[in-house]
């Protein structure tokens, strides 16, 4: 063999055999082997059971942490509240002027006027700079209540805060407030003056006339004997009244009841209100209703019985009452008349004291009798007295 042919046979057959080794390891690296699998022998069966729990399952939620006590500051105190000192009153001889600070709860925001009445007079002026409502009003008005003591009249107003909402919303933001305001004067005084000319009087015609009259109305038992010790009752009761009149130095005198009204709240200008007894004595309740309501025949002078039948405001649920009676006395040796009369209502007007002809004016108008709540002239008085709160409760079915 020449060898240059030789040589080029040897180089070639290197080369392939370089080759085959470079193809090689590239095919393993990208080309698709498929290994071989060792031959494994399949059992001749495979068993499968269901998993069963021979415990019930249970778990709960984790109890919650332990609560820490809380920490207070040792010193710490309720600020307590101050008076907010924003009403003054001053009593006249027949009048009452009240002022009461804007600001009247003492909390730095002022009220709206409109929500203050002095008993339900709203206010008859204001100062803009002091920043004050003022109220002005009679010793008789604005739901004024005549108490007496042993030694002084006394006249009682309340001034009452009522909030209204904010805005339009159903809330408030401050409470109400009720003041109670009162004016004494002195019952008896030292009077000096020039010479007199006396003239001839009874003495006890002279001491009736200087001296005032207790009146009282009370609510007593079913057999008359003694004050009732409750004020409530079941609809259908009778409420029983008794009217009377301290004598001391006086003449004998009678007592009557001009006028009797029943409201919801102390304050005879008030609705509801249900006048059931007036004209100068007529009890018209039987009349208006068909009730029982009646006078007692009088037994005597000083002292009247009558009874009403119990009644409910229909929009009130609370079942309270409250009675103010105008009641007046005189001497008891005058005649009974259409002003002084005590008058029932049973197929017809009957008088407690007998004298039947003097109802004849309860339909129609009895004429007026003395309009001040308490005055002595001649030998008559009259004074307003209130009872309540009565409470009238619906008779369980």
């Amino acid at each position: 063999m020449n060898p240059s042919v030789r040589i080029f046979f040897c180089l070639f057959c290197g080369a392939l055999s370089a080759a085959q080794d470079f193809i090689q390891p590239a095919a393993g690296r990208f080309g698709h082997q498929i290994p071989e699998r060792p031959e494994v022998q399949e059992p001749a069966a495979v068993l499968q059971e269901k998993q069963s729990f021979h415990e019930p399952l249970s778990w709960r939620f984790p109890d919650p942490p332990a609560e820490e006590e809380p920490r207070f500051p040792p010193d710490f105190e309720l600020k307590a509240p101050e008076a907010a000192d924003s009403v003054s009153a001053i009593c006249g001889e027949n009048s009452i002027r009240v002022e009461a600070k804007k600001d009247l709860l003492g909390i730095g925001k002022p009220v709206l006027a409109a929500d203050v009445t002095l008993g339900g007079c709203p206010a008859t002026g204001e100062d803009p700079e002091a920043q004050v409502l003022v109220f002005e009003s009679e010793l008789h008005g604005c739901g004024s209540q005549l108490l007496m003591s042993e030694d002084s009249f006394i006249y009682a107003f309340t001034l009452i805060y009522t909030p209204s909402p904010l805005g339009n919303s159903q809330i408030i933001r401050t409470r109400g407030v009720t003041v109670s305001i009162q004016c004494h004067y002195q019952r008896k005084h030292d009077v000096s003056s020039g010479p007199l000319k006396p003239t001839w009087s009874p003495f006890s015609l002279t001491k009736a006339s200087e001296e005032s009259l207790y009146f009282s109305v009370k609510l007593m038992t079913d057999d008359w004997q003694s004050p009732r010790p409750s004020a409530q009752y079941l609809l259908g009761d009778m409420m029983k009244f008794e009217v009377s009149v301290k004598q001391f130095h006086h003449v004998p005198l009678r007592v009557t009841v001009d006028s009797c009204v029943a409201t919801v709240v102390p304050n005879v200008d008030t609705v509801p209100r249900y006048a059931f007894l007036g004209n100068n004595g007529c009890l018209f309740d039987s009349q208006l209703t068909g009730s029982s309501s009646q006078f007692l025949p009088r037994s005597q002078d000083d002292r009247l019985q009558f009874e009403v039948e119990a009644f409910r405001f229909q929009q009130d649920d609370s079942g309270m009452i409250y009675i103010t009676c105008s009641v007046r006395a005189t001497a008891a040796a005058a005649a009974v008349d259409a002003t002084n009369k005590a008058c029932s209502f049973s197929n017809g007007w009957r008088e407690a004291s007998g004298s039947h002809q003097v109802c004849a004016c309860c339909d129609t108008d009895c004429g007026t009798g003395s309009q001040s709540h308490l005055t002595g002239t001649g030998a008559q008085w009259e004074q307003e007295t209130a009872v309540g709160p009565i409470t009238v409760k619906e008779r369980p079915l």
